[in-house]
């Protein structure tokens, strides 16, 4: 038996134990759920976390003799990546009883700090550019498209932006309506950001119905 043979009747059979879902919870199932999430984490914390993360810029620059080559290994090591390291390590003591406590500081300090700086770039690179670009004007001489196409932008943000405004009910001729509208342009935009994400899971389907059928069975060609 050959590598792939092997590997197409591996493929087969935890494909086979993911489609067992659809008739109910089983083992065969729960088999495959597990074996993708160990597989998964051990992955990405092999090479993602560790060769990508945390090798070249933890250890590679603390160690920089042990961890690089050439030039490299003679720079000086970088002692200020310590207070990082250290507070990485202490997130470990999640599995004490006794100090996961500890491990608050560092969850306190990663989220102030990310969101110092998530609020300044989706500031610039987000809510900046989205005003810039509904900015529209409404009527576009010689061209009834467009100018359709600029009404329903503003009235679809001026909408949403009154359906989230909770400082006054939503009631009457203005803040009822428009809170009505911008509650369908919302199911509009779910609808079709979920309807995307269906045509992907689809193709995905059809991906492995394929191999079942071409690679495993040999029944199309």
């Amino acid at each position: 038996m050959d590598f792939e043979f092997i590997s197409i009747w591996i493929g087969a059979f935890i494909t086979l134990c993911c489609f067992s879902f659809l008739v109910k919870d089983n083992p065969f199932y729960r088999f495959a759920e597990s074996l993708f999430v160990g597989v998964s984490a051990g992955y990405y914390l092999s090479v993602n976390y560790f060769h990508q993360v945390l090798k070249p810029n933890l250890f590679a620059k603390l160690f920089p003799s042990l961890f690089n080559a050439g030039e490299a290994a003679n720079a000086a090591p970088e002692y200020m990546l310590l207070i990082p390291g250290i507070l990485g390590c202490l997130m470990l003591l999640r599995f004490s009883q006794k100090l996961a406590w500890v491990s608050r500081f560092t969850v306190a300090f990663v989220m102030g700090i990310s969101t110092g700086v998530v609020i300044v770039t989706s500031t610039q690179q987000l809510l900046i550019p989205q005003i810039a670009k509904s900015i529209k004007p409404i009527i576009v001489s010689g061209d009834i498209w467009q100018s359709f196409s600029n009404f329903v932008l503003v009235l679809g943000t001026i909408a949403c932006l009154f359906y989230f405004f909770f400082s006054t009910e939503h009631r009457g001729r203005v803040f009822g309506n428009l809170s009505k509208i911008g509650i369908w342009f919302l199911m509009i935009s779910f609808g079709a950001s979920f309807g995307a994400t269906v045509m992907g899971r689809i193709s995905l389907l059809i991906g492995r119905f394929s191999f079942l059928l071409k690679e495993w069975l040999h029944l199309i060609e």
